[in-house]
């Protein structure tokens, strides 16, 4: 089975372009190909991270990866799945969240000469001249197919800048810049990035010939990555500082039955022959399953010491014994108490458990809390200093557990 075979199998590939071309220069390890990175934040997230897992495929099998890192499109803001516009960043705001991506990207592809690349679409997008860019690029978008693409129908009813209707044609331009400065000639990206990219792939063909060997591929990045980077405490990020290896691996272990061996197929680096072995697992096999998942992928991010750590912790908190020293832990101080008290609502907000007071309460008054080994009942119960004297336990159902203790 070839690359492209298996990413078939993985269920990654939605659509191409030119999939026999595609097909012959993945499985034999010719492609040059690209995968961009808005750098919106200074963290990559489980959104990005079935996209940096097929770049690593790819390399893996001779391909080679361009990291795009849309540090001049960050300007403007990719309207793709989007119902309002994003904020604008400063300059300094967007150097310092694309410093932050190289170095998660490390852990995952391989840079270096005759390996992988990363480029900075600023480079070029910044210092274009605009009625040049209108003449050389701009002639060859139509803008009644442009309104008729699904990253801007979408917005057309609640308004769309005019800003961020350059996003296709700055995106394009990328593709056109790099087939021609680094032989790049072929582009990946999200389900909700087609429009985008098959204005990429017609720039270069009007501008250089039919023959021009550009091609695209999309996968099921982002319409499965967005949803897997959603959860009840927001994102879930790939930096440690944002999101422990213990959440990390919770969020992992506690996904839905229904797509956890989906996210084996489409994430982890195991086998295919182990993983369709697991296609008649059912009942307490699929929490085995899980905790597969959960171990591989922060083994993958974090590394095998963090996983077994976060393996280790979660086991000793659902059994109710061992140690609870890995667990994500709050800090609080002595700022925190009034006449030497804390409520046990306050607790829960500052620890992200619950966004206000109001959600706090309904979720005790649910009984869906736990302090220690019981259950909590009283909204209004209260602690002072010597009750975290050696850390203080806090449930919320059984997927979010916190120690909370005094600087």
């Amino acid at each position: 089975m070839g690359i492209y075979e298996e990413l078939i199998a993985r269920g990654l590939i939605a659509q191409v372009t030119d999939e026999k071309e595609i097909r012959e220069m993945v499985n034999n390890g010719k492609a040059t190909f690209y995968i961009g990175f808005d750098p919106t934040a200074d963290s990559l997230h489980v959104g990005h991270f079935m996209a940096l897992c097929l770049m690593k495929r790819l390399q893996m099998a001779g391909n080679k990866p361009v990291v795009l890192i849309g540090g001049g499109t960050a300007y403007i803001g990719d309207p793709s799945g989007r119902t309002d516009m994003r904020s604008m960043m400063t300059a300094d705001t967007i150097q310092h969240n694309c410093d932050c991506f190289k170095k998660q990207m490390e852990r995952f592809i391989e840079f270096g000469e005759d390996k992988a690349i990363m480029v900075n679409n600023a480079d070029w997008l910044l210092g274009l001249n605009y009625i040049d860019m209108l003449r050389e690029v701009g002639a060859h978008f139509s803008v009644n197919n442009m309104l008729r693409a699904r990253c801007y129908e979408q917005r057309m009813e609640k308004g769309l800048s005019f800003l961020e209707f350059n996003y296709m044609i700055m995106q394009s331009y990328d593709f056109y810049h790099l087939f021609n400065e680094y032989g790049c000639n072929m582009q990946f990206g999200g389900d909700d990035q087609w429009s985008n990219m098959l204005g990429g792939t017609e720039l270069i063909r009007k501008k250089l010939g039919k023959d021009a060997h550009a091609m695209t591929i999309t996968l099921l990045l982002n319409s499965e990555g967005k949803k897997m980077g959603k959860t009840v405490g927001g994102a879930v990020w790939l930096d440690p500082n944002k999101t422990s290896p213990y959440d990390f691996y919770q969020y992992w272990r506690n996904v839905g039955d229904a797509d956890v061996l989906k996210c084996i197929r489409m994430l982890t680096f195991l086998p295919l022959e182990e993983i369709d072995k697991m296609d008649t697992w059912e009942g307490s096999q699929l929490n085995t399953a899980k905790e597969i998942l959960a171990f591989e992928l922060t083994k993958l991010v974090h590394g095998e010491e963090e996983a077994v750590k976060a393996q280790e912790t979660a086991r000793a908190v659902f059994s109710g014994a061992g140690s609870h020293e890995n667990m994500p832990t709050v800090t609080l101080t002595a700022e925190d108490f009034i006449d030497g008290k804390i409520g046990l609502l306050s607790v829960m907000v500052k620890g992200g458990m619950a966004t206000s007071n109001g959600e706090a309460r309904r979720l005790v008054t649910q009984g869906g809390v736990s302090v220690g080994d019981e259950k909590a009942i009283n909204p209004s119960q209260s602690y002072t200093p010597d009750d975290f004297t050696d850390g203080l336990i806090v449930k919320k159902g059984k997927k979010v557990i916190i120690k909370f203790v005094i600087e």
